[in-house]
Order: structure tokens, then sequence, then C-alpha cells
């Protein structure tokens, strides 16, 4: 299932994607897409649901966050061999594991926010894990049971942030806006093998990035089972897992307000977002 969440900022409704493409709203069926709706079991239901007697929704409304509940953002750094030959790392020899903000998710297409003082802004496509069982110290065999499915990420960054003005990268990485996911949160019986996805990335459309997961030094499973060491993973969370080459940092070319990104992961859709100014919350 292409499961999604659409509507305004704060207001968003439960929706899934029909074969046939079309958006179909999901709301008389469950309150939302939450914990309590990413279990096997919860999906397996929701599975047994007919689309075709499902609500059509007309227009185009925003998609929001593709589901809701998280109590944790983990992203993993330096995670394609490619990308870390770029910026001129070693190739780590476990994950690299920092966190962004839970208040930096967004929706797919909502405009990405430049922070005041920001002279890097950057980005890097990613494909997400999003957890559907509590995950405690679990081995890499019974990692992926714990999976909900797979989303589609920008994990935005502010280089300059990050760093140069040392402590931890969690500074250039947690940024309100920093964070589009979505717009589906894909199931896993539709993602066979996550390991082997195309993934794209433009600015302005001209070609930045282009890679697979394939090339992940370290796979979906492990991450899962080697997260699950240090901290317990509840349904909702999300593990972003890395960026392949192409990144501004390794060109020192950022974005400036104006830029257009649009990005995609083979199965998982595609992203369009705006690069603004910075403006204070009001």
């Amino acid at each position: 299932m292409k499961l999604v969440r659409y509507g305004k900022p704060g207001k968003e409704k439960p929706g899934l994607i029909d074969a046939d493409g079309k958006l179909r709203d999901l709301s008389g069926v469950i309150a939302n897409l939450g914990p309590d709706q990413l279990s096997q079991k919860a999906l397996a239901k929701l599975a047994k649901v007919k689309t075709a007697k499902l609500p059509l929704v007309r227009g185009n409304p925003r998609y929001g966050v593709p589901f809701t509940g998280a109590t944790k953002f983990v992203a993993i750094g330096l995670n394609y061999t490619d990308h870390a030959a770029e910026t001129g790392n070693a190739l780590p020899k476990e994950p690299i594991i920092f966190h962004k903000t839970l208040t930096c998710m967004q929706g797919p297409n909502d405009d990405v926010m430049m922070p005041k003082g920001s002279t890097k802004t950057d980005w890097e496509i990613e494909l997400g894990i999003v957890i559907g069982t509590r995950a405690c110290n679990v081995s890499k065999k019974e990692a992926l049971n714990h999976v909900a499915g797979y989303v589609l990420c920008n994990d935005v960054s502010e280089r300059a942030f990050q760093i140069e003005r040392g402590g931890q990268w969690t500074k250039g990485k947690g940024c309100d806006t920093f964070g589009p996911i979505g717009p589906w949160l894909v199931t896993t019986d539709e993602i066979s093998n996550p390991q082997k996805l195309d993934m794209w990335l433009d600015v302005n459309g001209q070609s930045k990035q282009r890679g697979n997961t394939k090339n992940m030094i370290f796979d979906c499973a492990t991450l899962v089972s080697y997260c699950s060491q240090f901290f317990t993973l509840y349904p909702g969370d999300i593990i972003t897992t890395g960026t392949p080459a192409g990144v501004g940092l390794a060109t020192k070319n950022f974005l400036k307000a104006g830029d257009i990104v649009t990005l995609g992961i083979a199965g998982l859709g595609d992203q369009r977002q705006k690069i603004v100014k910075y403006k204070a919350a009001k």
C-alpha cells in the first residue's frame, strides 16, 4: 500500500493511493496513520479494505508527512561509499548516528526555509525506514519484521552550522523545515528489496545526485538492528539512511533562495521544494 496524510498542516486526513494513482480518503476507516496503524497486523487489516469503495479525493491537496507519532528522527551519516569518498572521509567501521529534530519534519512539497545566517544550505536524498513495532536489541535477521514501510526523505543540511561551528551535527541538521518526508509511506509488501532502489535529485533541473541503495555501506536491516542496541525504536520512529554522492558540500555549490529541488526514489514517489529565505515564526 501507498499510505498518505493529506490536507492543510495540522489538519491532515489519512488516505491511500490506489492502483490507478488516485488519492482515496481513509478517514472513514481509520482516524490517522500513527503508531496504532503501523504494525504488521494493523496494516494487514487495512489492506483488506475494498479500495474502490473509498471516496475519491478531488483536486490536488497538499501532502503532509505520511505518518505521525514519531518519538525520534534518527539519521545515519556517511553511509554510501561514493559520498564518503567525495567528502574525503574514510569508510566508517560502524554506522554514524545522529538525530534530526521532530520539528524539522514536514510535507514533501512544502517550502524549505534557509535558517537565519545560513550560508551553506545543502541537499541529501535519502531512503527512510519507518518503524512499525517496538524494536529493542533486535537481531539483523529479525530487524525488518519491525518495519512498517519506507519513505523518501531529503536530509536538508546547513554545512556551516554542521561542520564549522563545533559540537554535534544536529545544529546543521535539525533546523525548521529540514526534514521533508513522503509523499507516501510504502508498506514492505511493495518493496521486496530496499537495497535495489534507484534514487535521483536535481536542483533547478540540473542533475546533482544519481545513486542506488545497493551502495549503502550498512544496509537497512543492519541499521535497524544497530540502532536498537542503543535506544528502543517505537512505532512511528524513522531512520533516514544516508545519501549517495553529489551533495553541494563536495563542490561548494549550495542552495539559495528561489532554487527548486526535485528528488525521487523508485516506488516511493517524488518531492519538490522551493528554497525560501528565513522568516521568523509569528
